[in-house]
C-alpha cells in the first residue's frame, strides 16, 4: 500500500466524547478483499450505542462509499477506480478500509459518496424487511417509525413494490416529509391505534416497539407478518396473545441486519439500493452531512435524537 499509516476513528474512554480520530496501521488486504478509499461514511445509533460499551481501541463503523484503490487478488469485485458502496461488521470510520468483495457494490457516476453511504444498515434492513411479505404488490403494509432512516427507505420500496403504505410518525411537523414519499396514510403521536382504520395489514416494519409494539401487532391480517427490528419505544411491550394467534398464520419476526446477510451477501441489495438511486427511483435523505472531524459531537446528537433520518460524515 501507498500508505504505511492512516487515520481512523478509535474509541478512547479516558475522553469524554470516547470517539477520537487516530494513527492507525494501513490495513493488508486478504485476497478476498478489495482496498478502499473512504470518501463518505454514514452513522447508526446501534454502532454508536455498541461503542458505549466496547473497550478502549475499538474501531466503530458499518457503513461507507469510496474508491477502489486496490482490487482483491483474486479478481472478484470491482477493479481500481471503481466507485463503491461497503459494509464491514466493525471499522469503516477510516480513510482506507479492506473489504471483502461480497460486501461491496458498485455505484454509477451519478450517485454521491454521501448518498451511497445512507443505503447499507438503513437500506438493507428496509429492503430485508420488505423481503418478509414476499409479494407487495397491492398489499397493505404499516411502518412505525417512518421518520429514521430505516423507516425512510422502507416507505419509498414499499410504494415501488406496489403496496399500499401507511406510516406512524410521532410530530407533526414531519408529516409533510413522511407524505412526500409516497406513503397513503400518515398518523401521528404516541398511540397508533388510528393506524386500525387502514388495516389489517399484511406486513408491519416496526422500528418503536414499546406501548406501540401491542396494538401494531393487533393490526395483522390473516397470514401477516410484523417484522421488528428496533425499539426506540420501550423494549418491554405487553402483547395480546389470544388475539395474535387467533388471527391465524401470523408471524412475529426479529430481524437483524447482519443476520440475513449471511444468507444473501451485501452486495446484492447493495446494487438494488444503489441502481434504485442512479435511477431516481429511491432518494436518500440526509439530515445532517458535515466533516468526520466532527464525529463525537455528531454521535452524540444522534443519540440524543436531535435529529431524524440519516448523518453522514465526510472524509477530507
Amino acid at each position: 500500500m501507498a500508505d504505511s499509516s492512516i487515520q481512523a476513528v478509535v474509541l478512547d474512554t479516558s475522553k469524554p466524547d470516547r470517539f477520537v480520530i487516530r494513527d492507525v496501521p494501513s490495513p493488508l488486504a486478504l485476497a478476498n478483499q478489495a482496498v478502499v478509499r473512504v470518501k463518505a461514511i454514514s452513522l447508526n445509533r446501534g454502532e454508536v450505542r455498541r461503542s458505549m460499551t466496547a473497550p478502549d481501541g475499538h474501531r466503530p463503523g458499518w457503513d461507507f462509499a469510496g474508491i477502489v484503490e486496490q482490487p482483491a487478488a483474486d479478481g472478484s469485485g470491482p477493479k481500481a477506480g471503481s466507485c463503491v458502496v461497503g459494509l464491514l461488521n466493525t471499522g469503516s470510520w477510516s480513510q482506507l478500509v479492506a473489504a471483502p468483495t461480497l460486501a461491496i457494490a458498485p455505484i454509477a457516476d451519478n450517485v454521491k459518496f454521501s448518498q451511497a453511504a445512507t443505503l447499507p444498515v438503513a437500506g438493507l434492513t428496509a429492503l430485508h424487511s420488505l423481503y418478509k411479505g414476499g409479494l407487495m404488490l397491492g398489499k397493505s403494509v404499516l411502518i412505525t417509525g417512518a421518520t429514521g432512516g430505516t423507516g425512510d427507505f422502507a416507505c419509498q420500496l414499499a410504494k415501488l413494490a406496489g403496496a399500499k403504505v401507511v406510516a406512524t410518525i410521532r410530530s407533526p411537523d414531519r408529516e409533510a416529509f413522511v407524505k412526500s414519499l409516497g406513503v397513503d396514510h400518515v398518523v401521528i403521536g404516541d398511540d397508533p391505534s388510528p393506524a386500525a382504520n387502514f388495516g389489517p395489514y399484511q406486513l408491519i416494519i416496526d422500528s418503536v416497539g414499546g406501548p406501540h409494539f401491542g396494538k401494531v401487532l393487533a393490526m395483522l391480517g390473516v397470514g401477516g407478518t410484523h417484522v421488528i427490528f428496533g425499539t426506540t419505544g420501550g423494549a418491554e411491550p405487553t402483547i395480546n396473545a389470544s388475539k395474535f394467534y387467533s388471527t391465524g398464520g401470523v408471524t412475529l419476526y426479529g430481524l437483524i441486519i447482519f443476520h440475513e446477510l449471511q444468507h444473501e451477501s451485501p452486495s446484492i441489495g447493495l446494487k438494488k439500493l444503489a441502481d434504485l438511486v442512479s435511477a431516481g427511483k429511491l432518494v436518500p435523505h440526509i439530515e445532517l452531512e458535515t466533516s468526520w472531524r466532527n464525529v463525537a459531537e455528531v454521535a452524540k446528537n444522534l443519540m440524543d435524537r436531535k435529529f431524524a433520518g440519516k448523518a453522514v460524515l465526510t472524509l477530507d
